[in-house]
């Protein structure tokens, strides 16, 4: 029982318990914002470098060596890091040492061994594309190894280590880029952008103070398979998904498609940053949720998809305005292919926004069988629509089938979200509404 200040007394000067809560929360979700921000402006800035450098062909070629790194990102998520986001966000410190250094050394592991595949598959390759996936193999543990740090960073709530991580990449991409400009090929551009990755893995380490286990990767797979192997199959069909839509549009319609495709999302690289950066602590956050207020599990996943979904209707009737010299200014030659597909990916990037929310409740509550559902469902949907309209419209068919894919598989997510709640806490559904 607490007790009431006397006739008197100072009343006490700490927070409310909810007020503290909040304010912790919003501290949480801002470091999220500026580490993703720094880690899309770079993103965002090679990708326009990049593109104003080498063409719409080439450009195309790096999009498809980004795309690859993409599938692999999402292994190394599935089997290292999202395992340690669900289980060890809030844990005491020793608990969550140990687990980062058997998750970062399984990150390791995963893009050694993937990464050796990319190397021989380039030099069997060979032509504009064998190169570029050459020096992506080299490059792909340092940079799954500085994703982990981010991760590692955020499950233990100090995301201004992983803001820190990722302005140290944005650094030393500077030089890099400039050296890879006077080359300017696409593995220069490969090479660069890796090599500075590596440099802020090495950081990571001196920030943490860990050193990542690869001997004890097995060790970690084998305890966290119920959850690894889900999340393995459903990360990879979503950004497997994505590549064969990339490579089945380079084949139906040509690489500059795939160039233009990439050029109109680069377009909404601001607003993604805030989408990713979001993405790095709903999961955390809807964790802490469920453990100290599970009955508002739903209305927080609400608010959370639906006001990114709201976000990037603004930001993509914002790019429908901008003038077309502005847009030749920020991407050059692709401008002109791309600004045609700003509505469909606006579409699609607010019906990943919202479908957002529900993914974060469903990881969670560990219904780690439902979102693979839903994933696979998603994934299907993309792929299918994203090839169906290729064939049917060319490259804005293939933007407006993406749209309606995406849209679709949202909806999927909020019925397995419903379903999930019901099961937990009937009197939680209400709070959810897909309508």
């Amino acid at each position: 029982m607490t007790s009431l200040p006397v006739e008197g007394e100072n009343p006490p000067t700490t927070a409310p318990p909810a007020r503290s809560a909040k304010r912790a929360l919003v501290g949480r979700l801002s470091w999220g914002l500026a580490d993703q921000a720094a880690s899309s402006i770079s993103n965002f800035a090679v990708g326009i470098y990049v593109a104003r450098s080498l063409g719409v062909t080439a450009f195309g070629v790096f999009s498809l060596a980004w795309v690859t790194y993409g599938v692999v990102l999402n292994v190394s998520r599935g089997l290292a890091t999202d395992p340690l986001v669900v289980r060890f966000s809030g844990v005491p410190e020793a608990s969550w040492r140990g687990a980062v250094a058997r998750s970062t050394g399984t990150a390791i592991g995963v893009g050694t061994a993937i990464g050796a595949v990319s190397l021989v598959a380039g030099l069997a390759l060979g032509g504009r594309l064998g190169p570029a996936f050459v020096c992506l193999g080299v490059m792909m543990p340092g940079l799954l190894l500085q994703d982990a740090w981010r991760f590692s960073f955020f499950a233990a709530g100090n995301g201004r280590k992983a803001f820190l991580n990722d302005i140290v990449w944005c650094v030393a991409l500077v030089p890099a880029m400039v050296v890879a400009a006077h080359v300017n090929t696409v593995a220069a551009f490969v090479l660069a952008w890796g090599a500075s990755a590596a440099v802020a893995a090495v950081y990571g380490y001196f920030q943490s103070g860990i050193r990542p286990r690869l001997t004890e990767a097995r060790g970690w797979l084998r305890e966290q398979r119920d959850l690894g192997y889900r999340y393995l199959v459903e990360n990879v069909s979503l950004s497997g998904a994505s590549q064969l839509r990339a490579y089945g549009l380079g084949g139906i319609v040509g690489v500059s498609a795939v160039g233009a495709v990439r050029g109109a999302e680069l377009l909404m690289g601001p607003f993604l940053a805030v989408l990713m950066g979001l993405s790095l602590v709903t999961v955390p956050e809807a964790a802490r949720v469920l453990r100290q207020a599970p009955h508002q599990l739903g209305r927080f996943c609400l608010l959370l998809g639906g006001g990114q979904a709201v976000a990037a209707l603004v930001w993509g009737s914002a790019l429908l305005l901008m003038p077309g010299r502005l847009g030749e200014l920020v991407l050059g030659d692709v401008w002109h292919s791309s600004s045609h597909l700003i509505v469909q990916i606006t579409l699609s990037v607010a019906g990943a926004g919202l479908g957002t929310g529900a993914a974060a409740g469903l990881r969670a509550l560990g219904a780690a069988r439902r979102s693979l559902r839903c994933q696979l469902f998603a994934s299907a949907c993309y792929v299918g629509g994203g090839l169906g309209g290729a064939a049917l419209a060319g490259t804005a068919g293939s933007a407006w089938g993406v749209a309606a894919a995406t849209l679709s598989g949202s909806a999927v997510w909020w019925l397995q979200l419903r379903s999930a709640l019901r099961e937990r806490d009937p009197n939680s559904v209400p709070e959810v509404r897909t309508s």
